[in-house]
Parts: structure tokens; C-alpha cells; sequence
């Protein structure tokens, strides 16, 4: 996870040896080689991938020098680089903060059994309902027809069942640690508190969606409490978009691992322009994209 741009750019390889730095440990070696379950480990996942985001920022600003943008957002650990890119927060500040962010996280899926599920094809409203008759939680809003599911183990495989029963396409169940986005993770929220009260958080230089209220971030104070809130709320990232396209957004670029966010804008609206940077071979597309 981002060897090659490292290999290619020595921005981002200096990048990649800041964090081992600022983190005090070889978090380079986990993404380049793995053990990939070492890698999705979420402790080591928050900041592997808040890392990879912000080096392939700042190697598109190399590449397009006269890049800029007028907002934000970020999915679930995404807005922690989204309030970074923003100047809300230093790029150290962030990088350890999701680091503990991953590791209370972690202590919390630890001490209780959850699991979450992915209901294809079912709307809002009936998925709540299914949540709320199998005592489960919604914890991702992700774009028409992909909502994501989160509870007790035990709970999410009748939860999947009650919504094929209602009409969903699919339901799956998903390979992860546990519940995130769910009361399941509460434990995390007062550590997170703590630690997020001892950095400097600053209000964005332009607009950052909240994942929480899918609103502009605030005050500092406010930033402290929506990303608190965010550890069990659910991620209103299809709303985020939205309330982005009301403004008159309509050019996104996507940052960091993978194109999901893509895949989402693209249901969402597939009026939207977006382009991703991932690797070497995308960063090269979008600088050409946004320099044009």
C-alpha cells in the first residue's frame, strides 16, 4: 500500500519515514510488505491509510501545482485526513490521533463479539426498521442501494435474514474486527475525547462535512465532539455528498487506497466529475485531469 509511489517519488518516501518518525515504530514496512493481516489490523489499517492519503495530496499538488479546492470530506477514518488537508489539524496530530483512534478501537472490538453486514437494494427507512426489530445499528449511509449494517455478532446474521425478507438484494456479512459505528464502540469514545482534547485543533480553511450530521464542521470544540460522536454514529457519507452537490460542487478527487468512494459518487450522481489517486498510475491521470 503506496510502495510504488514511494519507490517513484521522494516526497512520499520522506513522507512514508516522517511517520515511522512521528509514530515510533515501522508502520512503511506493514503497508509495503505486510503480513496483510497485520496491515488490517486497525490500529495499524487508521493510520496506513490516513498515510497513504496525505502522501497522494501532496504528490498531486507536486504534480498540478495549481490544484485547488473549496472542501472537504472524509469517510469514517477519511475525515480525520479530510480535516488535516483542511488545516483543522497538523499532519503529526493526525497521524497519531487516528493511530489511537485504531487502537481504542481495536480494545473495544476486543471486549465485546460484533459484526457488521452490507444490505444491498433496501432503502433507509426499511433498514431501519430491519435494525430496529433485530437490535442492530446503521452505521453506514454509503449511496442509494448500499447501506451498511452494524451489531452484536450474534445479532447481524438474523438482522441479514429480516432484510432479504424485506426485499433486499443482498445482505452480507463482513470480514471484519467488529461493530464500528455502533453502541459496541463506546469504549473508544472517551479515550478518543481525551486524546483529541490534548492536540490543536484549528476551524478548516474551507469547509469539512461531518460525517455525523453531513454539516460543515465548526468550532474547534465542535470538531472535538462531532469526531467523539462519530466512533458510534452512523456515517451519513451519501448525505455528505449531497449537501457538497446543493453547494455546487460537481469535480471531486478521491485520495488514498483503492476507488470506493468512486463506485459511491458514481451512484450517488453519475453527473459528478472524480478522479482517484491510489498509485503511480492514477496520480498521473488525475494530474492530467485537474491540470486540464
Amino acid at each position: 500500500m503506496g510502495k510504488d509511489l514511494a519507490e517513484a517519488f521522494p516526497t512520499a518516501k520522506n513522507l512514508f519515514a516522517q511517520a515511522n518518525d512521528v509514530l515510533g515504530y515501522d508502520l512503511t514496512k506493514i503497508c509495503f510488505e505486510g503480513p496483510e493481516d497485520d496491515l488490517t489490523k486497525t490500529e495499524n489499517a487508521q493510520p496506513g491509510i490516513y498515510l497513504v492519503s496525505w502522501v497522494a495530496m501532496q504528490l498531486l499538488k507536486e504534480k498540478a501545482p495549481n490544484l485547488s479546492f473549496e472542501a472537504t470530506a472524509g469517510l469514517s477514518l477519511g475525515e480525520f485526513t479530510a480535516l488535516s488537508t483542511a488545516g483543522a489539524m497538523s499532519f503529526e496530530d493526525g497521524l497519531n490521533i487516528v493511530r489511537l483512534r485504531g487502537r481504542f478501537m481495536q480494545e473495544a472490538c476486543d471486549a465485546t463479539k460484533g459484526g457488521m453486514a452490507a444490505i444491498i437494494g433496501l432503502d433507509a427507512d426499511a433498514t431501519a426498521e430491519v435494525c430496529a426489530a433485530t437490535g442492530t445499528n446503521i452505521a453506514n449511509l454509503n449511496c442509494p442501494g448500499q447501506i451498511v449494517i452494524s451489531g452484536p455478532a450474534d445479532k447481524i446474521e438474523a438482522a441479514c435474514e429480516a432484510a432479504k425478507e424485506k426485499g433486499a438484494k443482498r445482505a452480507l456479512p463482513l470480514p471484519v474486527a467488529g461493530a464500528y459505528h455502533s453502541p459496541l464502540m463506546e469504549s473508544a469514545q472517551s479515550k478518543l475525547e481525551v486524546a483529541l482534547g490534548e492536540i490543536d485543533i484549528k476551524s478548516p480553511d474551507v469547509p469539512v462535512i461531518a460525517n455525523v450530521n453531513a454539516e460543515p464542521h465548526g468550532e474547534p470544540d465542535a470538531i472535538r465532539n462531532r469526531l467523539v460522536e462519530q466512533v458510534t454514529g452512523s456515517v451519513r457519507w451519501e448525505e455528505s455528498i449531497r449537501h457538497l452537490i446543493s453547494d455546487g460542487y460537481t469535480n471531486f478527487i478521491e485520495l488514498g487506497p483503492g476507488n470506493a468512494l468512486t463506485g459511491f459518487m458514481r451512484r450517488i450522481d453519475r453527473g459528478l466529475k472524480i478522479v482517484n489517486v491510489a498509485d503511480c498510475v492514477s496520480l498521473e491521470k488525475a494530474a492530467a485531469e485537474v491540470s486540464g
